[in-house]
Order: structure tokens, then C-alpha cells, then sequence
């Protein structure tokens, strides 16, 4: 009998979040500074399996030795195994193994890329090669002291997936940081898609006539457990592994990304240009790469907002979206909203199982049963993206106001 043909394969849909940071290795060497001790390798993948009910996740420290040694340890011990097509299975949940790296672009400024590998005999091979090339290997982040484009060129040829990160942010976003167009500092057919990051969404993007052909992710960049899926996608896949997301990256064989879910950007901690003086959004400021001055008092200490940056760099006055383009939802973390705390938390996991369940599967009349009516509400309102928001920047999230 022969195999059946990619095309003809059934496809499933499946939540991934594909920007997750390692905290600290079980033997207590420092990963991720700013990371929660307790996001080690394992309880990041029991809280996205048992908790959150994301199916396919990045992991983007796993470059790190003493991480790896996490990772043989959980193998070794039948916990985990390994995927066919790449990855590491647990409990219905497939782990991507990544990297996050920072390059400098000489007179510019650095940014951030997401890299990820099929296998951890891979990953071991490159994180050999940077440590050659790097102060720390063991640490998250890090800079790598080769050209961008020698570092895409590593990547691709082992295999692997090169995706900027984060890319409108003024922190070490390769738009909000150092150019106006990809192209003059990447080689963009070795690029496999773009994160667009917290403070920005696929309508802004659609600003950029240089993104239209490519892929848009929305992950969540967590630095804690509870961050894991604050923002997150939905894939078609035959079934989560490393291969299967390379497809649906490219679009090939039915595979593909349908769904972004975010937050508004107006949560984003960079959504709005910030005076750091006097500690107010600059509503309106109109921005340039060479003169940020505040509106109210005059100061030069001005962190530049997405949207602003993004509308100073636009090559088109209307966003366009591509037919290919995933539909994009605002969502509300269900931590964000008030009054949500730890005791009705748990109590609506226990009733409905993960937190993808209670987005997308419990209807308002069950989980009034569980915590009330008011807060019913307040859910679904988060998850369909209607909940009263201030806007964030300058490093602040913005916020629910309650009702």
C-alpha cells in the first residue's frame, strides 16, 4: 500500500505558542535573568499540556548545555520521547526546540531572531558553532558576534527555521530598532516568517508592502508560567511537529497558520510613544529615526511607540491583507482581567480543563455556574476582545479598566 500523499493527509487544528523562555536548569544555572525560576524544561511543558491546552510549543533557550541536559534527563527517564518529523512529545504537547539571538548591525542598533532546530543532536551542533561566536552560551539571548546573514546561513543549513522576532518593538525589534525595510539587513528568502509582537497586530503589519508575502506569528513571549499563550496561533497540520510547522509556514500541502489571537495592541507595553520625563503617552507625536522630542516638556528621553513607528515607515496609506493572511482576534489573557483571580481560576480549570477550553469551548451559561454571572461576562468579553483598555508604552502594559 503506498503512503499517503501530503496533500491528501487529514489535517487537524492545533494552538501553538512558539516564544517561550527557560528561567532557570534544574542544576540552578541561570538562563533567562529575567525568567521565573520555576520555568524550567519540564514544568513549562506540564503547564502547556495540563494547564493551558496548547498543543505545540517553542522553547527558545534550548541552546543552552545545562537546558539540553534537561532535556536528555526527561528523555532518558521515558517522560518524553522524541517526534517523528521533530520534536518532543509529552502528554499531547510537541516541544520545538529554539533559540533566541541577538545580532548587532554595525552604526544601527541589535535586534532579536527566533531559531528553531528538528532535534537536539541538531541544536547541539549549532550551539557548538556559537559558542565560537559568543560570550555565553549558556545564557539566553545573547549576541552573536557574526554578520546576520552568515548567522541565517547557519541556521538554514542545518536545517533549521530563522524568524525575527518581536519585530516593531524599540526594544531589539529589527523594524523598531534598526531599519525601515528587512531587506537591507536580511536575506528575506531565508526568512520563514515574522513575529509581530505584543504591541502590534496583522492590520498594522499590512502598513508594510515588504511583509506581504509572508508569514505573521503571534506568540507570547513568556517569561513566567502564567504567561505561557497570552498570545498564541492556530495551525493546520497533519499533526504537531517540526516538519508539519516548517509547512505551514511556507503554505505548503494544505498546511498552514488560520488563526493569530493577541492582545489589542493598545495592551502592549510599546504601544504608544512614551515620554520617560514626564512619564505620559505622546499621543501626538510624530516621529522620525533622528528627532524624538516630547510634545509636553521638551525632553529627549522618548521611547518610540509601535504604532507611531510603524505609521513613520508605512509605504502605503491603507493596510492591505494578502488572501493567504491568518485572521487575526484580539483576545484578553484571562489573567489580565479583574477580579479573576487565583481561587475562580482553578475552579474553572477544574470544571473545564485548560484555559483553550475556557476561551474557546465553554459556552457563558456554564461558566456562570462556576463563577458567577458578572464574570461570565467578563470572559467572553475578553475572548471575543470587547473589555475597556488604556493604552501601554514606554515598558507599561496597558489595562482592563473595570467595569
Amino acid at each position: 500500500m503506498n503512503p499517503l500523499n501530503p496533500s491528501q493527509e487529514k489535517l487537524h487544528e492545533y494552538y501553538a505558542d512558539l516564544h517561550i523562555h527557560i528561567g532557570r536548569a534544574t542544576d540552578g544555572q541561570a538562563v533567562k535573568i529575567t525568567g521565573s525560576r520555576n520555568l524550567t524544561f519540564a514544568n513549562i511543558a506540564k503547564e502547556a499540556a495540563e494547564r493551558k491546552g496548547i498543543e505545540l510549543i517553542g522553547i527558545i533557550d534550548c541552546h543552552s548545555p545545562s537546558v539540553q541536559n534537561d532535556i536528555l534527563s526527561c528523555l532518558h527517564s521515558g517522560e518524553m520521547s522524541e517526534v517523528e518529523g521533530g520534536g518532543i512529545h509529552y502528554r499531547g504537547t510537541t516541544i520545538l526546540l529554539g533559540c533566541e539571538i541577538e545580532f548587532n548591525e554595525p552604526g544601527k542598533g541589535a535586534a532579536h531572531v527566533l531559531t528553531y532546530f528538528p532535534n537536539l543532536d541538531v541544536i547541539q551542533q549549532f550551539s557548538a558553532w556559537m559558542s565560537g561566536h559568543m560570550t555565553n552560551i549558556n545564557l539566553s539571548t545573547q549576541r552573536i558576534y557574526v554578520p546576520v546573514r552568515a548567522l541565517q546561513e547557519e541556521v538554514v543549513q542545518r536545517g533549521g527555521i530563522f524568524i525575527p522576532a518581536h519585530v516593531f518593538t524599540p526594544h531589539k525589534g529589527i523594524y523598531g530598532n534598526i531599519t525601515s525595510t528587512m531587506a537591507d539587513i536580511l536575506d528575506v528568502n531565508l526568512i520563514s516568517g515574522i513575529e509581530l509582537g505584543l504591541s502590534a497586530d496583522s492590520m498594522m503589519a499590512g502598513m508594510l508592502s515588504e511583509l506581504d508575502d509572508v508569514t505573521f506569528l503571534s506568540n507570547s513571549d513568556a517569561h513566567s508560567l502564567g504567561k505561557i499563550a497570552r498570545e498564541y496561533n492556530v495551525m493546520r497540520l497533519a499533526r504537531p511537529s517540526f516538519t508539519e510547522f516548517r509547512k505551514a509556514l511556507n503554505r505548503e500541502d494544505g498546511r498552514r497558520i488560520t488563526a493569530n489571537y493577541g492582545l489589542n495592541p493598545r495592551l502592549g507595553k510599546y504601544h504608544r510613544t512614551y515620554c520617560n520625563s514626564c512619564n505620559l503617552i505622546i499621543e501626538d507625536h510624530v516621529n522620525t529615526m533622528t528627532a524624538q522630542l516630547c510634545t509636553h516638556c521638551g525632553s529627549s528621553k522618548v521611547v518610540q511607540g509601535v504604532l507611531d513607528r510603524i505609521n513613520s515607515i508605512a509605504d502605503r496609506g491603507e493596510p492591505f491583507i494578502p488572501e493567504h493572511r491568518p485572521s487575526y482576534h484580539y483576545q484578553v489573557p484571562l489573567e489580565f482581567i479583574p477580579g479573576l483571580g487565583k481561587a475562580k481560576m482553578n475552579s474553572l480549570l477544574t470544571a473545564f480543563g485548560t484555559e483553550m477550553n475556557i476561551l474557546h469551548q465553554a459556552q457563558e451559561e456554564s461558566i456562570a455556574t462556576v463563577v458567577g454571572s458578572e464574570m461570565a461576562q467578563q470572559i467572553v468579553k475578553a475572548r471575543n476582545g470587547s473589555l475597556n483598555l488604556t493604552s501601554g508604552g514606554g515598558g507599561i502594559y496597558g489595562k482592563v479598566i473595570r467595569p
